[in-house]
């Protein structure tokens, strides 16, 4: 199959991989249908009723906090554009301050 593979076009390899993709997401609809449908039935099979709705993959993986801001904990002084929450890696801006002989503190909102 590799073989084959390599003989395709750039444009024919695209258009695969869209088939490909749109097969999936087809197959994986059906999926998810089947089983909505098997727990209503199992539902049914003990008295009860399930209203269920479509939860689509990305909303049913992550983090509700994905997106939420994260207040500035230092500024550049002599720059406010240079901010950083406290996160991560320290920015550039403020290491070489403190290789200066600077003190984080100096910098603290």
């Amino acid at each position: 199959m590799n073989d084959k593979l390599q003989e395709l076009s750039e444009v024919e390899l695209a258009q695969l991989i869209d088939t490909a993709q749109k097969t999936l997401r087809d197959r994986q609809l059906g999926k998810r249908k089947e089983v909505i449908a098997q727990i209503k039935n199992l539902a049914a099979m003990i008295g009860y009723t399930v209203e269920l709705t479509e939860i689509s993959p990305e909303k049913a993986v992550g983090s509700s906090r994905k997106g939420s801001k994260v207040p500035v904990k230092y500024r550049d002084p002599e720059n406010p554009k240079h901010q950083w929450t406290g996160r991560g890696m320290q920015p550039k801006w403020l290491r070489e301050l403190i290789e200066q002989g600077r003190r984080l503190e100096e910098f603290s909102v």
